[in-house]
């Protein structure tokens, strides 16, 4: 059955992406739901009520793998000849800018034979670089979620041909704090989600959008990209470098998530950027810089001082990397630096990628440098 014709609507377009990680709440994490789980349901809801069946609420979806779950609608409205719903999203207790945001979908009926097609309403961005799983001048509106919504319509109503706009109100605002612009992603936010479900401080999600990042670094050509461990790092080096936004990678903690995938996709030149407690760690092999889960090894900053002249006893008495640094100065940063590229092109593998570092104090000065070498020719 084929749902009938009439208007299209205006088109435009939103995506979304983690902010940076605030700090963990105690006790047991309560999961919450992806923009692309909202957006089904909301979507579902609205063809309902267009077919003249009312409103459900709340509304059950059937998630990617087999869950069934049921949502709120915060917002109906019927309209002539479309039908208009929202629920509030809940992210859980993960650190998502879009926790709390409205998901709105508007749906009207389409082209006869178009299948369903997918708009972007307010908040909602449009892919416009190469690199990502959705094409330039589409929606970003990922491909799960939109099958999802496919899947969710036509259990309403089969093999519907029906417009589909997704909006997230202030969206556009909420953007400015993840990493769409760097990918591509102008207007707005996007739509994700692979399992429909957010788990709390998720280490994958980070890594995922580090990879999407070199993704959209390659297919645009980009022959130098910058990670950096934090803000005061990464505008240390811009200072330095003359890189455009989409060259540069929000590494944070993850160290082995940035290099390992390198190793499969290189770029031919990446300069790693950081503090010194960051970059001591990297140096002494860890690949996770997460304070929770690598410390820095003052018995190893230690025998660095040793062997690069320094006095290795203040070193060793530190209770933190600034005293460790105090204690040795530069020499020990430039140790550091030397350390972590070695590090980094041992994890690399011989892929060709020239790897220079770059250490950063707190005022945000560089104060050692090691200047780019491959692990091929090393």
């Amino acid at each position: 059955m084929r749902f009938g014709i009439s208007p299209p609507w205006s088109r435009s377009r939103a995506p979304v992406i983690l902010a940076p990680m605030a700090r963990k709440p105690e006790g047991d994490l309560r999961h919450g739901y992806t923009t692309g789980a909202c957006a089904t349901a909301a979507a579902k809801a609205a063809f309902g009520a267009l077919l003249g069946r009312g409103w459900t609420n709340p509304i059950t979806i059937v998630l990617p793998r087999g869950e069934m779950v049921a949502f709120d609608l915060v917002e109906t409205v019927l309209g002539d000849g479309w039908a208009s719903a929202a629920v509030q999203k809940d992210a859980g207790d993960d650190p998502d800018v879009t926790h709390g945001a409205l998901v709105r979908a508007t749906v009207r009926a389409g082209a006869m034979g178009s299948g369903v097609t997918f708009s972007a309403g307010e908040g909602v961005g449009m892919v416009t670089k190469p690199g990502l799983v959705i094409p330039p001048g589409e929606p970003a509106i990922n491909p799960v979620p939109r099958a999802m919504i496919r899947d969710a319509v036509s259990a309403v109503c089969a093999d519907p041909d029906l417009e589909v706009e997704i909006a997230i109100p202030g969206g556009a605002e909420l953007a400015a704090k993840t990493w769409n612009p760097r990918l591509g992603v102008e207007g707005g936010l996007s739509i994700l989600g692979t399992t429909g479900i957010v788990r709390p401080y998720s280490c994958a999600a980070w890594i995922a959008s580090i990879h999407r990042g070199i993704d959209v670094a390659r297919a645009n050509g980009v022959a130098h990209a910058l990670a950096s461990t934090g803000s005061t790092s990464e505008a240390a080096a811009l200072r330095r470098l003359d890189l455009p936004e989409h060259a540069t990678l929000d590494m944070g903690d993850f160290a082995g998530g940035l290099l390992k995938y390198l190793r499969r996709h290189p770029i031919p030149r990446l300069t790693i950027a950081g503090g010194f407690a960051k970059l001591a760690k990297l140096a002494a092999g860890a690949l996770d810089l997460h304070s929770g889960r690598s410390q820095v090894d003052f018995a190893f900053l230690a025998q660095l001082a040793r062997e690069i002249g320094c006095d290795p006893a203040p070193v060793a008495a530190a209770h933190t990397a600034k005293e460790a640094l105090d204690g040795c100065g530069a020499a020990l940063a430039q140790g550091v630096a030397t350390r972590a590229q070695r590090v980094a092109l041992d994890t690399l593998e011989g892929a060709e990628v020239a790897v220079d570092v770059l250490v950063v104090d707190r005022a945000g000065q560089i104060v050692a440098e090691a200047v780019a070498a491959t692990g091929r020719a090393a």
